[in-house]
């Protein structure tokens, strides 16, 4: 966990030591909510711009790390929402099968993480990877932490029976 104690500096350069500093960690995670690197670059960079915009009072006023969390839990459900209105096509022009490619077995769990609905996997992905603790991450969510608790294990449960599912045909 990215620790957030001290004063946040409120100027530009403060802006840019934060985003310098929590680059690569917050493209990870933008990355597992999206199932996308490049869907969670661009998600990234979308809500890092939308926090230069508010970066004073949000680094008065709090934790810029869990505000930019939320923002990239929230850009992520909206661009879910527009993207259930396009029209989807069989196959992209340049689509990789990565079922043919050797399985390695964290590329497995990525994929099982990916296959989850989007609730499941925020969760998964904010209390694995992010190391949040259960009130932290249903915060970020907005939800009570009994609904996180739910919501995670019905993610863990799916996981455990994809996990099995390939050690038998694995």
């Amino acid at each position: 966990m990215i620790p957030h104690s001290e004063p946040t500096d409120t100027s530009d350069a403060g802006y840019a030591a934060f985003v310098s500093a929590g680059w690569n960690r917050y493209l990870w995670t933008a990355s597992l909510l999206t199932g996308d690197r490049h869907q969670g670059e661009e998600l990234l960079q979308e809500c890092l711009v939308k926090l230069y915009t508010k970066w004073r009072r949000v680094a008065r006023g709090g934790d810029p790390h869990a505000y930019l969390r939320r923002m990239l839990v929230n850009g992520n459900v909206s661009w879910w929402r527009r993207r259930r209105r396009e029209e989807p096509v069989a196959q992209a022009p340049d689509w990789y099968d990565s079922r043919s490619a050797p399985v390695e077995p964290h590329d497995a769990l990525q994929r099982a993480v990916l296959r989850l609905p989007r609730q499941q996997r925020a969760v998964i992905v904010l209390r694995y990877f992010e190391d949040l603790t259960e009130k932290d991450a249903a915060a970020v969510l907005g939800c009570s932490v009994g609904a996180l608790k739910s919501t995670h294990s019905r993610a863990m449960a799916k996981l455990r029976a994809e996990s099995a599912l390939l050690e038998i045909h694995g």
